[in-house]
């Protein structure tokens, strides 16, 4: 399945489920976001299984997929992230990572 896919069917779940579903819930739903990665987080430094992990990392995508739906109606998420893999592809070599250089 792809992201545009994807994108339809939490739409579908939203709309079915009463959730949250205006341009001005867009913010509600990236804290959502933030909330489950910490959740993801949490379970990984406490050793829960991978499937825990995942369900908390799936969380933190359908919310990121759903405020796009809402943020940037007319974006492509799936040209999107090709686009943006290309231009990672084009950075240097740990690019932004500096700082875990250590100092001899």
């Amino acid at each position: 399945m792809h992201l545009e896919e994807m994108k339809k069917e939490i739409e579908r779940l939203v709309l079915e489920k009463g959730f949250y579903n205006k341009p001005e819930d867009v913010p509600k739903k990236l804290l959502f976001a933030f909330i489950e990665l910490g959740e993801a987080s949490d379970a990984w430094k406490k050793g829960k299984s991978e499937e825990v992990i995942g369900e908390e990392l799936i969380d933190v995508i359908f919310y990121v997929l759903d405020a796009s739906r809402l943020a940037c109606s007319t974006i492509n998420m799936d040209e999107m992230f090709l686009k943006k893999l290309e231009k990672n592809k084009k950075r240097q070599y740990q690019y932004g990572e500096g700082h875990r250089l250590e100092s001899n």
